[in-house]
Formats: C-alpha cells, sequence, structure tokens
C-alpha cells in the first residue's frame, strides 16, 4: 500500500482513495503507470502517515505535498493532524496541498482558517472557466455549484497561507478557456499554472 511517493524534488502523501470528482483527465484510471499503486486497500491512520514521513529524510524534498489518489481533504482533520505533527518535527518543510478546492463543500462549512500555521501553499484545480465548463470536465457531485465554491474557497484561504495558486491542464482545454480562466485568476489575484497533461 503507497502511503508516501516520490516524484520530482518532492515527497507525497496519499491519503485516500475518495473524491467527489471523476475528472476527464485524472490519471486515476493509468495511475500504475505513473507512480506505480496507489490505490488504497484501506486508508491510514494519521499515526502511520507522520511514521512514514519522519522516516524519510525530509531536508532532501522541496515540498511535503498532500496529493494522492483522492481528494486529500476528504480526510481533513487527519491532513491537518499530520500536518501539525510535521512542522513540530521539522518547521522548515514546506507544506503544500494538491485540491480540488471543494473542502468547504465537503465539510459544510468554511474550513479555511484551519490551515492557518499548517499549510503553506494551495494548489487548487480550476480546470475551467465557468461552472458549466468545470461540471462538464470534472463531473463533481456538487454539480455545478462546485465552481463557486471553489473560487470562494480559494480566496478565502490566501489569508491562511503563504501561497495558493490555480492550476489547469493544458491538453483538457482550449487555448481561449486557459486565457479565460488566467483572466478570472487575475481579477481574484491569484496565480494561474498551467500544468502538462501526465503522458506515457
Amino acid at each position: 500500500m503507497t502511503v508516501t511517493y516520490e516524484s520530482g524534488e518532492n515527497l507525497y502523501i496519499n491519503l485516500t482513495n475518495r473524491c467527489p470528482n471523476s475528472c476527464d483527465f485524472c490519471v486515476r484510471t493509468e495511475c500504475e503507470k505513473h507512480y506505480g499503486d496507489l490505490w488504497l486497500e484501506r486508508e491510514p491512520t494519521a499515526e502511520e502517515v507522520i511514521a512514514k514521513v519522519k522516516a524519510r529524510e525530509l531536508d532532501k524534498y522541496e515540498n511535503l505535498v498532500f496529493c494522492g489518489f483522492g481528494e486529500p481533504t476528504e480526510r481533513l482533520t487527519d491532513l491537518l493532524t499530520i500536518a501539525e505533527a510535521v512542522k513540530a518535527y521539522r518547521p522548515e518543510t514546506v507544506i503544500r496541498l494538491n485540491t480540488n478546492g471543494q473542502a468547504n463543500l465537503i465539510a459544510g462549512r468554511d474550513v479555511t482558517p484551519l490551515f492557518a500555521g499548517k499549510v503553506d501553499v494551495i494548489s487548487v484545480s480550476l480546470n475551467a472557466p465557468t461552472a458549466k465548463g468545470y461540471d462538464a470536465i470534472c463531473h463533481s457531485r456538487f454539480g455545478e455549484a462546485a465552481f463557486d465554491a471553489i473560487l470562494d474557497f480559494a480566496v478565502k484561504a490566501k489569508p491562511y497561507c503563504k501561497k495558493v495558486v490555480f492550476s489547469v491542464v493544458d491538453e483538457s482545454l482550449s487555448p481561449a478557456d486557459i486565457n479565460a480562466c488566467r483572466d478570472l485568476s487575475e481579477k481574484l489575484g491569484i496565480e494561474l499554472r498551467v500544468r502538462e497533461m501526465i503522458r506515457d
């Protein structure tokens, strides 16, 4: 069972298979090609994850990233417990959360203040410039309401961490849609990162 894994200069934490989205471009269908078997037979406890992280040489990684097969904020309490423990163990560790931005919908309340002092960077998958476009690509269980919630989450998270960024996948959108995402990001004062589709 893969709970932590390396990619590039980062160490990743795989907390759950659960996700409210079923994105067209998601690597879940071909994950073994790229990262090995990330499908969890069971969800690891926070204590198990902390032990696995501490067993690594953390000083060799640029970031510790919550990003696995599912949406990390489906296990928000454990995510925060792990982040707090890592910060106590090695305060200089840069902790990043890769998320679909639907944490507030999942929790049913605004959880962004909880990231203060625990998560340094939040990368939110924007993936489309409109609610209709987002729903067509990402198929959230929350429907089109997910899109405005994502924007709201990103804006609300800004005061509580060092950096919030939006991301889109290059091949999942037209150039016009990417430009529209860039305009929306600029309007909200959030950096946009255009990332490449994972290929063979």
